[in-house]
């Protein structure tokens, strides 16, 4: 890109400087967004982005919450091209024009999602390169087969907190909770910061009062494991972190660590609820699963498809004024892929989703998402654990009740109730505190050891008569302190 010495970039062919007159999308006003944050979109996305293409074409007006406006990317082959388009379009934040002349403020809901971080997520060039680095390099280190082996352990241990039930919250008693026991383990905490950390998240993505709190808690743990693994390095993510060539700072490891922590717990929650809803309730998957088969990556794809957990994200600012199929995108404005309808476009061209990795879900370009393949390994697993200890659970209420959690960017279910027939359970090993923690860094490259914490589960004995429901808050005391007494060996 050439560089005017006052001006600054200098538009290509195709920008406004060169071109006619496009249509206005940035500009054209309130009334013409389409609001992507109340129930009425949660409820029908798709309706929406069939709506938005009939009206709009490939790129749609919308408001992500009150008073805050984008342009929504809702063509596949756009989509692709924008991800992939470095030179027009910037991932940092921080030319975002409404943020910067006050229009949008620090308080606003979609600011955390939005706003500049000093980590790979919203860093462009030598600098993403550079942070990215580290993060793929530390996660390629990650041996699949002791991820796989406890992601099913940390299954069993929470099937076991519900099993004599007969029923579940499977968001708040499981699909929220993998993700963090495995980022415990992934970063090399100690044990007993298992179900602290499993708190403190949960409170974190609830929103509420506590989240100000949680959020210092959440940076002073890190903080804290950080001084640890410099005392006392080992095989585990925090230590290749720190180790690796690029020499990260300890407020960029600290950065890189939180995007690891949010880019992985959340969406994966999702990923699992969304997949065993759809294994649940849709009559093409529920004859296999009687049947004895669980098609889990198939259904994985369908979802990653037509529900992926990230579905409007992707965030990109033109660095300049420039048209793009038709749309003047003004410079600072933010413009967000839908890979939820991309997806959805490309799918209509062909039925066939089983095995096809074509989606967006994962996101494309520079910036892909450098976990895919633990993510899938993590939900995958989570799965058929799940539907294997429980083979005959069933959606407490009917699909069409299910509730899905509002805002412009997640699919994600409010609440996934289940029931199934009542199992005893009996829980024996060693406890988590005797665990060994004689694990040692390796330096060599492309090291990968890691100890997964053994089970306490065994197989369900016989059954035992259901309780009544409990609430998702009662249901969530209950998950901690089971946690708690599991880490502690009682």
């Amino acid at each position: 890109m050439t560089n005017h010495p006052a001006a600054g970039p200098v538009p290509p062919p195709g920008c406004p400087a060169h071109a006619g007159p496009a249509t206005a999308v940035s500009d054209a006003g309130p009334r013409a967004a389409v609001p992507m944050y109340g129930p009425e979109f949660a409820a029908d996305p798709h309706g929406a982005y069939t709506r938005m293409r009939a009206t709009f074409g490939a790129i749609a007006p919308v408001e992500l919450s009150p008073g805050v406006y984008a342009s929504l990317v809702t063509s596949y082959q756009l989509s692709l091209e924008i991800l992939r388009d470095t030179e027009r379009f910037a991932k940092d934040p921080r030319g975002w024009r409404a943020m910067r002349d006050g229009t949008v403020g620090l308080d606003n809901p979609v600011a955390p999602m939005m706003m500049y971080r000093p980590n790979a997520l919203f860093a462009d060039g030598e600098a993403h390169v550079r942070l990215r680095g580290a993060i793929t390099d530390s996660l390629d280190r990650v041996d699949p087969h002791a991820l796989s082996e406890y992601v099913e352990r940390s299954a069993e241990t929470l099937i076991d907190a519900f099993a004599s039930r007969g029923e579940a919250e499977l968001i708040t008693e499981y699909a929220s909770v993998i993700p963090l026991l495995v980022f415990n383990q992934l970063f090399g905490a100690r044990p007993a910061d298992g179900p602290k950390l499993v708190e403190t998240m949960m409170k974190l993505f609830d929103s509420g009062e506590e989240a100000a709190a949680a959020n210092d808690e959440l940076l002073h743990w890190i903080s804290g494991l950080l001084a640890e693994k410099r005392r006392q390095p080992a095989a585990d993510v925090t230590s290749w972190l720190m180790a690796h060539p690029s020499q990260l700072a300890d407020d960029e490891l600290m950065q890189q660590m939180i995007l690891l922590m949010a880019a992985g717990t959340d969406p994966e929650q999702n990923l699992i609820a969304n997949a065993l809803r759809l294994l649940l309730s849709d009559d093409r998957f529920a004859g296999e699963l009687s049947g004895g088969s669980m098609p889990v990556e198939d259904a994985l794809d369908e979802v990653l498809w037509n529900d992926p957990p990230m579905a409007n994200y992707g965030t990109r600012f033109p660095r300049y004024d420039c048209d793009v199929a038709g749309v003047r995108l003004r410079k600072g404005d933010p413009v967000l892929i839908s890979y939820a309808a991309a997806n959805h476009e490309a799918a209509l061209a062909s039925d066939r989703r089983s095995g096809n990795r074509a989606h967006l879900a994962w996101s494309a370009g520079a910036h892909r998402c450098p976990a895919e393949r633990p993510a899938r390994v993590i939900a995958s697993v989570a799965i058929e654990r799940l539907l294997d200890r429980l083979p005959d659970m069933e959606l407490a209420v009917p699909a069409e009740r299910l509730t899905w959690r509002t805002g412009p960017f997640s699919r994600a279910l409010a609440a996934l109730p289940v029931r199934f027939p009542a199992q005893a359970t009996s829980r024996t090993g060693p406890s988590a505190a005797s665990v060994s923690e004689s694990t040692r860094f390796d330096e060599t490259s492309g090291g990968s050891q890691w100890n997964p914490v053994p089970s306490f589960s065994t197989p369900p004995a016989a059954t035992s008569p259901e309780r009544q429901p409990e609430s998702q808050q009662a249901a969530r005391r209950r998950l901690l302190s089971f946690l708690t007494a599991w880490w502690r060996g009682q």
